[in-house]
């Protein structure tokens, strides 16, 4: 079967690897224009693009997949079906027509749960125990489209959205690879995804990131696993916004947003009891232990962490 692949960041090369290496004909990469990247701005090509040159495909960078242009490109490859992961532009409906399988998409959920841009991230900001990936072919509605095929993951307790997107995208891979080949027998038929159980992932800010010590311990831990590497957990300390990687539950009783130093550890009370800070931040620093951290701005018991959000 001829594909073209769609995808931009690091989480969808193994699937662009997968699929390079199955019986399909990969004929062409479409992906996200070159962005800014680094101090100097300077512009780079997304993973995607990068591995997808690396193999010798073609590469597509639409300003939009509206765009005329894109869609003759698109035409004349002459695909059978658009397998995608992680694109990161909505697909209008002239490009949905133009392949004959449709544009099978793989999300990180159990869908219908966690439609959105960071079902991940919301996993485990949830506390929800398993996830995992579908398949399913791209409709106008947000990730309702029917259903091919899943995969269940377990979410670990010390998971972070890094840690469980990476198992997601390498077994996310297969998943995908198992539906093109059964798309390509005929041997699979798309099932409507039910209309209970519905839930939504919207992109994670910055601003949401940021850490409120007056709630309990799991609170704390979850938003902070959930938003790291991005966009990282954070605080302020004097006015300065400390990143904050993930912490450890302890049993200590602290006043919410209270640090408590030692030579080596350093912990901030929540709404319940303590956590253990891990790795921080500062800006313009490099990352390091909390307790190296501390010592080297003079940080004494007592002070205190941000305060409750507003």
């Amino acid at each position: 079967m001829r594909v073209v692949f769609a995808g931009t960041p690091e989480v969808a090369v193994p699937s662009l690897d997968a699929i390079a290496a199955s019986a399909h004909e990969l004929v062409g990469v479409v992906t996200r224009p070159d962005a800014p990247s680094g101090r100097g701005r300077k512009l780079v090509a997304s993973p995607v693009a990068q591995r997808a040159e690396a193999l010798g495909v073609p590469v597509l960078k639409p300003d939009h997949p509206r765009d005329p242009e894109f869609q003759e490109a698109l035409r004349a490859l002459a695909p059978d079906c658009c397998p995608v992961v992680a694109y990161g532009a909505l697909l209008p409906q002239s490009a949905l027509d133009l392949v004959p399988l449709g544009w099978v998409n793989l999300h990180f959920s159990c869908l219908p749960a966690w439609r959105g841009a960071a079902p991940v991230q919301h996993a485990v900001w949830a506390g929800d125990e398993v996830t995992g990936a579908t398949t399913f072919r791209i409709v106008k509605a947000m990730d309702a489209g029917p259903t091919f095929g899943v995969m269940t993951e377990r979410i670990l307790p010390t998971d972070t959205a890094g840690d469980l997107l990476g198992r997601l995208a390498e077994g996310g891979a297969g998943l995908l690879v198992s539906t093109l080949d059964h798309l390509a027998a005929g041997t699979i038929e798309a099932r409507e995804q039910p209309a209970d159980g519905v839930s939504l992932a919207p992109k994670i800010t910055v601003e949401d990131a940021e850490v409120d010590w007056s709630e309990p311990a799991v609170a704390v831990d979850r938003r902070i696993r959930a938003c790291t590497p991005a966009p990282g957990g954070w605080s302020t300390h004097e006015g300065e916004r400390i990143k904050i990687g993930p912490v450890r539950i302890t049993d200590v009783d602290l006043p919410a947003g209270e640090l408590a130093v030692s030579k080596q550890e350093v912990l901030v009370g929540t709404g319940t009891t303590a956590v253990r800070l891990g790795e921080v931040k500062a800006f313009g620093k490099r990352q390091m232990a909390a307790a190296d951290w501390a010592r080297g701005v003079r940080l004494a018991s007592g002070v205190r962490f941000g305060g409750p959000r507003a």
